[in-house]
């Protein structure tokens, strides 16, 4: 028998969801278990596995035909040549993420323009304390600054168009400069991005972790940047050259930064970056949101159908791109 293995834990999927899916692949057994252990028995029969897969898990399926990981990031995957070279179709969940982490990297920037920073380590510290003491420059305004935003996808476009209604001119830096996106004043490609860096207030990395976004941002083009520049990061941690970026916060060649991934996670203990003044750290949750797995669904059984019918998946990963 045909076997559909979803890597989800029991709550992850309502009954109701779960028949939804049973109804596509009447013939079929479907497995819900987050534990690859647990379907050992039925490694030889999995044709289709969905959820939260580890590479590892999907390296020991021999006859699996299409992997549908849950999250957007697939870096674990594509890092693993010998996993790719099987042959299988990776989809990924791009464009589950786009409201969350949009509203989490607009929440550093308004953080940082009101100085809340600031506010809440006083708060903490029982200390009345009003900017710019002790924060770096002054309270600013988000209308007029400029945003040079790596990686303009679904993620990416969301974020441009909501930068620009509050008035912020945003240029893109994408792999196909040519495509248009609203909310971009201009795009540029990669081999620009040093000539943009230094008209950008905020710099915002939104792009996977490739060979090509590997330290994208590293110690020469952060002092491409403003002295008040501001660095988020919401894509994957190894894009930024952490100690490079530590020495420039240390050192006031940047403004601050607002971090959800770090090069390695959780962040060690002994990092400056939990003590940097100029610094808002969070603990890589910004595409988390109360109706993730209800998207991530949508995606799987649009792309489960597609699949029967012998239709394109959505979502499919390039393993040369890396995403």
């Amino acid at each position: 028998m045909t076997v559909l293995w979803l890597c989800l834990d029991e709550d992850d999927i309502t009954p109701a969801q779960l028949a939804e899916v049973e109804a596509l692949v009447p013939e079929w057994m479907v497995v819900v278990d987050r534990d690859p252990e647990a379907v050992a028995p039925h490694r030889d029969a999995i044709e289709v596995a969905a959820g939260w897969m580890d590479p590892a898990a999907a390296a020991q399926l021999p006859r699996v035909r299409w992997v549908q990981h849950w999250a957007a990031g697939v870096d674990r995957f594509t890092t693993r040549p010998a996993l790719m070279e099987k042959d299988f179709v990776l989809t990924n969940g791009s464009g589950i993420h786009s409201i969350p982490i949009t509203e989490h990297i607009l929440a550093y920037l308004f953080a940082f323009a009101r100085g809340l920073h600031c506010a809440v380590r006083a708060q903490v510290a029982h200390r009345w304390d009003k900017p710019p003491d002790p924060c770096r420059g002054d309270l600013f305004e988000l209308p007029g600054k400029t945003m040079v935003l790596i990686g303009v996808g679904a993620i990416g476009a969301r974020t441009a168009q909501t930068a620009a209604a509050l008035g912020i001119e945003v240029i893109g830096v994408r792999r196909n400069p040519a495509q248009r996106v609203p909310g971009l004043r201009r795009t540029v490609g990669p081999a620009q991005l040093t000539e943009v860096l230094p008209e950008a207030d905020f710099v915002v990395l939104t792009v996977p972790l490739t060979d090509e976004t590997h330290h994208i941002i590293d110690d020469a083009a952060l002092r491409a940047m403003k002295s008040t520049a501001i660095v988020i990061n919401i894509g994957r941690g190894g894009t930024i050259d952490e100690d490079a970026l530590i020495r420039a916060l240390q050192e006031g060649r940047i403004g601050g930064a607002g971090l959800d991934v770090f090069e390695t996670e959780p962040l060690p203990e002994s990092s400056p970056l939990w003590d940097l003044p100029n610094v808002i750290l969070t603990s890589h949750y910004a595409g988390h949101n109360p109706h993730y797995d209800d998207r991530a669904l949508t995606i799987f059984r649009d792309n489960l159908r597609r699949y029967l019918d012998g239709a394109p998946l959505r979502n499919v990963v390039d393993p040369e791109a890396g995403y």
